[in-house]
Order: structure tokens, then sequence, then C-alpha cells
């Protein structure tokens, strides 16, 4: 029953944006049991509703979340990681009106967006590469 709802809300998160989005091809395996899949990226755009750095791990690795608000209901996109985010120029705040690109992914049995960049007007934030490869990966650990 619990794969189930799983599947369901897969399907759910799939039907946020149309196919015609799609970018890209490959795919990397992610964090979270997850793949980044460059064949299924969508462009989403809402307002931001919370910034949230998450820890989970043993070693206290925090990545930071956003809650969107977007015309088909509330969406969680995954940053990267809050060493790597703190120290992009572009900052996102609550309320803040943004457009993401990513890939969706189940997060702990619910849909979420890994997101490969994220624009709030001219200003821009890129975090992946188009085939999904982290940007923090050459930029060294911390």
């Amino acid at each position: 029953m619990k794969t189930l709802l799983v599947l369901a809300a897969a399907a759910s998160v799939l039907m946020l944006a149309p196919p015609r989005e799609s970018l890209a091809q490959g795919a990397v395996t992610g964090a979270y049991g997850g793949r980044y899949n460059a064949q299924t990226v969508w462009t989403i755009s809402g307002e931001v509703i919370s910034v949230d750095k998450v820890v989970y791990g043993r070693r206290g690795y925090a990545g930071v979340h956003l809650m969107l608000k977007t015309a088909k209901g509330v969406l969680s996109v995954h940053l990267g990681p809050s060493w790597f985010v703190d120290r992009q120029t572009m900052k996102v705040t609550p309320h803040d009106l943004i457009e993401v690109t990513g890939s969706p992914v189940i997060y702990e049995g619910k849909a979420a967006l890994l997101a490969s960049e994220v624009k709030k007007g001219s200003e821009s934030m890129r975090l992946r590469e188009a085939d999904g490869v982290p940007l923090w990966r050459a930029s060294g650990m911390r």
C-alpha cells in the first residue's frame, strides 16, 4: 500500500509541468536514493514560501530546501548543500517570485524537485550541469 502511495505521489508531481519542458538527456545518480534525470527536467514558477536548511546523515550535512507555491500546489525544491548555496551571489528569500528548472524525484515519500537552476528577475543561480552533475563537485567540499 505504501508503494502505491509513493507511486501516486510521483505521478502527481509529474503532472505539475507539461512534458514540452523537457530539456537535456542522460541521468546522474543523486542524493536521497533518487536520480536526477535530465530527460524529465521541467521549469516551474511560483512564490517561495520558505527557505530551510535541512540537516541529515551522520555527518550533519545541511542542504537548502525551498517550499514553492505554484499554480498546481506546493512543491519542495532542493537546491544543494548549504555551504555551496550560501556562496552564490543570488539569494532566495520568502515571498520571492522565482522560476526553477530541475528534475522531479521522490524524497522521503514525497514529491520534490532537484534544482539545476533558479532564476529571480534578471539574476540566476546555476546548481547543476545540463546532464545533472552538481556544480559543487568541482568546488570541493566545504
